[in-house]
């Protein structure tokens, strides 16, 4: 059975345009890659950027979590990293007698892995 749609597609597009408007005015000259990014999140994608240092590509992210409103988290990618570093660890709770998890980076909803290539 098909889930029935509840939202109003006017509504929609013009949510969309106001956070495509936002993301324009904290990246300058990048309409066709914001447009791109914001498409991949809505279908629930993955997205690769892959540039040069200092254009901007952290900043994409922190845009594109604050003007959505999800949780970002970063990753720094370095030789000493360690599974644990990503998806978190277990620790014993003292008080009371057992094993807390402690969700690590990769439980945000929007994830930035930095310096993957090194």
């Amino acid at each position: 059975m098909a889930e029935s749609v509840t939202s109003e597609p006017r509504a929609d597009s013009e949510q969309l345009s106001r956070s495509l408007a936002q993301l324009g005015q904290l990246i300058l000259g990048k309409d066709q890659p914001l447009r791109l990014a914001l498409c991949c999140l809505l279908a629930r994608g993955h997205l690769l950027i892959e540039d040069i240092p200092g254009v901007g590509k952290t900043t994409l992210a922190n845009g594109l979590a604050r003007t959505l409103g999800l949780a970002l988290k970063r990753v720094q990618f370095t030789s000493d990293l360690l599974p644990a570093d990503i998806l978190g660890t277990s620790i014993f709770d003292r008080e009371a007698n057992r094993f807390v998890f402690h969700p690590g980076p990769l439980f945000a909803q929007l994830v930035l892995a930095d310096e993957v290539n090194r």
